[in-house]
């Protein structure tokens, strides 16, 4: 279209437009007849014998648009120089569509509209791909720099609002229950949290930083010692750590504190939450939800965080094999280990490169290999059969179940390694067999967490962080026996993923102090890394307890989203970069000289070019 077209009524190209008066997907047969005003983006526009269609898109919806050169030429006019994405202003009289071209598949797609009235606002340049959901196989990388435009597409906008309506039920459901929305510093002093800080330099203090807080954890306690009694925040929070699919360096999480609570408190709580919040995707939650310990968890799913769409679940053999001849699974039975077992229904047609593979896949797990018995029509088929006794094989089939066309599969090991190696075969199993149900939706509490994880050489970590009070019943056991001690630490599970935990809180000094020494900090450290809460603790601190929510991961799965990047507006890559704006970018010899800090020369790198 040149320049004095453009500018020829009704057809204006200016900073100024005529406001909307409705959305385009709120335009439907209710408003028949009238003379209304749209304001958005060309999705697509089509010439079909003269007559130019476009469809008109906002945050609503789609509207389509008709110019027919014998009603209004200045209209069609227009609408032949237009592109997808190009800014319009559109007013013209709703009418009806012919019967046979409505689309049942749009809100406004029973009427259309005839201009009286094209206002382009803004020109859009040939785009780097479409905007519409096929957009989902461009190559990642190529949608995160444009960001700003995959965020147009419908498929994001479903995303963002439903992040949006997820937040807002989360206002209501805890607003309606007397939490007050508070917030906590994001300049903080480094506690150990399990992952590394982000530090931030600071120009006053010269030769200090801040960091930026992995969780508000420390702080929400305060606001417990403080008599807030209910807090929650929507909080921001950050981990320089290895990303993956549902990983960022910056994340949010749905951070809740309460004052004066049981476990159970917080459980029943959470469990309402929970319910409002899938109840915006369409998901029924019924309450109360089920619960299941730790080590019921491990043994008979190898996981903390176990699937429940499908079955598979472990038989013990332990107790089978503890006077064995063989000596494989004896040994762990034996000292404290397991054997554990996992039948797989239709297995037996595997190959024998395929059961190979699977040893090769069990040892790159760190197991000595994965153990089975092929059910065949013939009879037993295994290496291991002329190590077991009648009996044990006997004991194999009659606690499994299984029957011919079946392989039994088994892991002798300890208890954690074993049923975690297998829990991994588990999941493999049964994406092979297509055994989940996509249409079922399983939430559960993983509860009676240890309280501490023990590494090789016996040295204690906290499981879930070292503020965890362990239950009332082991609290004896951590002088005699720590690592055998359980926590008042839960999980909230939801198909095989963990999307919150949490924990009742140490409130006594005393009892932090010992936990601290467990941990190896000694008496000086734990007062230079924790000594305002330690003497916060002096000054009457209420039992409380907590939780926090992973927010993007909630989003992302109950969006379908394979990432919780689709459901974040500007994520980073896989490499902690942001192909947008082209962060990190290093600092200036200003700024470094304002913050006291020298730089080391680096190898020129390309942040925008890095594989998401």
């Amino acid at each position: 279209m040149s320049p004095s077209t453009v500018l020829e009524p009704p057809v204006t190209l200016s900073a100024a437009f005529t406001p909307r008066t409705r959305f385009c997907g709120d335009v439907d047969a209710s408003v028949e007849g009238q003379t209304i005003t749209v304001n958005g983006w060309v999705q697509v526009s089509r010439d079909l014998g003269g007559i130019i269609f476009i469809e008109v898109r906002d945050r609503s919806g789609l509207l389509q648009v008709v110019a027919d050169p014998s009603r209004n030429p200045e209209a069609h006019r227009a609408f032949s120089g237009l592109r997808s994405e190009d800014v319009v202003s559109i007013s013209g009289p709703v009418t009806r569509r012919p019967a046979d071209t409505v689309n049942a598949a749009l809100a406004s797609g029973e009427v259309e509209v005839y201009p009286e009235r094209v206002e382009i606002i803004n020109r859009a340049k040939p785009l780097p791909f479409q905007i519409d959901d096929e957009a989902d196989a461009v190559d990642e990388q190529l949608r995160l720099k444009y960001r700003y435009l995959d965020l147009r597409r419908p498929k994001m906008h479903r995303a963002m609002r439903l992040r949006h309506e997820l937040a807002q039920a989360v206002r209501r459901t805890l607003n309606a229950a007397g939490f007050l929305e508070l917030e906590t510093p994001i300049l903080i002093k480094a506690t150990p949290e399990g992952a590394r800080d982000y530090l931030v330099p600071s120009r006053v203090h010269a030769g200090s930083c801040y960091a930026l807080p992995q969780s508000p954890q420390i702080f929400k306690q305060l606001f417990m010692l403080a008599g807030m009694e209910r807090y929650y925040q929507i909080a921001r929070c950050f981990r320089d750590e290895d990303l993956r699919a549902d990983r960022q360096p910056e994340f949010t999480q749905i951070d809740i504190e309460m004052a004066f609570v049981t476990q159970e408190d917080v459980l029943t709580l959470v469990e309402s939450l929970a319910r409002e919040m899938f109840a915006v995707a369409g998901v029924s939650v019924s309450l109360p939800l089920p619960r299941m310990s730790w080590h019921d968890a491990m043994g008979r799913f190898g996981s903390d965080k176990p699937d429940l769409r499908y079955e598979l679940e472990f038989v013990d053999l332990t107790d089978v094999f503890v006077a064995s001849d063989f000596t494989a699974f004896r040994a762990p039975a034996q000292s404290g280990g397991a054997v554990k077992a996992l039948r797989v229904a239709g297995a037996a047609d595997y190959s024998r490169k395929e059961l190979d593979d699977l040893q090769d896949q069990a040892r790159a797990f760190g197991a000595k290999g994965l153990a089975y018995i092929v059910y065949a029509a013939e009879g037993l088929k295994s290496p291991i059969l002329k190590y077991m006794s009648d009996a044990e094989k006997a004991a194999i089939t009659e606690r499994t179940g299984a029957q011919t066309g079946d392989v039994v599969f088994f892991m002798a090991d300890a208890f954690v390694k074993a049923c975690a190696t297998l829990g991994r075969f588990r999941e493999h199993f049964a994406r092979r067999h297509n055994l989940i149900d996509p249409n079922r939706h399983e939430l559960l509490w993983v509860v009676d967490f240890p309280m501490f994880d023990v590494d090789d050489e016996g040295r204690l970590s906290p499981n879930h962080h070292p503020f965890t009070s362990p239950r009332v019943e082991d609290a004896a056991l951590l002088e005699s026996a720590p690592q055998t001690a359980l926590a008042q630490g839960y999980d909230l599970v939801y198909n095989g993923n963990e999307i919150g935990g949490g924990s009742i809180r140490i409130h006594q000094r005393e009892l932090q102090a010992q936990i601290f020494r467990l941990l190896g900090l000694s008496e000086e450290e734990a007062r230079q890394k924790f000594g305002f809460l330690l003497e916060a603790f002096e000054y009457g601190a209420p039992p409380h307890g907590g939780l926090a929510l992973g927010f993007d991961r909630i989003a992302a799965l109950l969006s379908g989203a394979d990432s919780i990047r689709d459901v974040i507006a500007f994520p980073k890559t896989n490499n902690a970069a942001c192909p947008l704006t082209d962060a990190p970018s290093e600092p200036s010899a200003q700024q470094l000289r304002e913050l006291h800090m020298q730089w080391a020369p680096t190898p020129a790198k390309t942040p925008s070019k890095s594989k998401a």
